[in-house]
């Protein structure tokens, strides 16, 4: 399942994050890395924990929060909060997978990683190339979007970021651990919502029957959720 998020941030909340990050100290992106990504990665980031990530990963918990389409899609159990690279002409991501449990920098937890987020800092018409580029069994997916929307995509999605050739692409990463562990009952979950949503929309209001249906949704999540 891989979903786009439109508008996830506010333009003035793409300024000022990237405001932060401006300020902030970038080093080599391989220090958040595994052994095996970290040979295929060729990026910059921000020092996770550092204070210009916690400052700039708050805008976008709160962007989260109030949005619908995220929650809808992810049933979000637990964020770890967000991180922020810096792609310049030449850099890259190779092919890779994302780990499949992280820690929680500071809490002594540790959470399954369920689902991959990829937030556009950058216009794209200020970089060639830097394609987010997902692998599923439909092919390839290359995924370059306007800054503040953001893709939400399986952890497991075998998945590369394209050379940067010109310009400069900014974007912050995270994932999430969803109330749901498997991904085709998410999936089936995020089309009943957003079919009920549609329904309501189309008749203004409720009946007996989107009442029924959301009776439904509630009791498949209350039986299905893991907390």
């Amino acid at each position: 399942m891989l979903i786009e998020i439109p508008q996830l941030l506010l333009p003035e909340e793409v300024t000022a994050v990237r405001g932060i990050i401006r300020a902030g100290a970038m080093v080599d992106g391989r220090v958040t890395a595994g052994e095996l990504a970290a040979q295929a990665k060729h990026n910059l980031q921000l020092p996770e924990g550092s204070p210009a990530a916690r400052e700039a990963g708050e805008i976008i918990l709160r962007a989260l929060g109030r949005n619908a389409a995220f929650n809808s899609a992810a049933l979000p159990f637990r964020v770890l909060p967000p991180l922020f690279n810096r792609y310049d002409a030449g850099m890259k991501f190779g092919a890779h997978v994302d780990g499949a449990v992280r820690a929680i920098p500071g809490a002594g937890i540790r959470m399954r990683a369920d689902l991959s987020s990829t937030l556009f800092l950058s216009a794209p018409q200020d970089y060639d190339g830097g394609e987010l580029v997902i692998e599923d069994s439909y092919g390839e997916h290359a995924v370059k979007l306007p800054a503040g929307h953001m893709v939400l995509y399986p952890a497991g999605s075998l998945h590369r970021v394209n050379e940067v050739t010109r310009g400069s692409r900014w974007s912050s990463f995270f994932w999430t651990q969803s109330m749901i562990r498997d991904d085709g009952l998410r999936g089936l979950l995020y089309d009943l919502d957003r079919g009920i949503m549609d329904v309501r929309t189309s008749l203004n209001g409720d009946t007996r029957g989107t009442l029924s249906l959301t009776s439904v949704y509630h009791n498949l999540v209350r039986r299905a959720a893991e907390l």
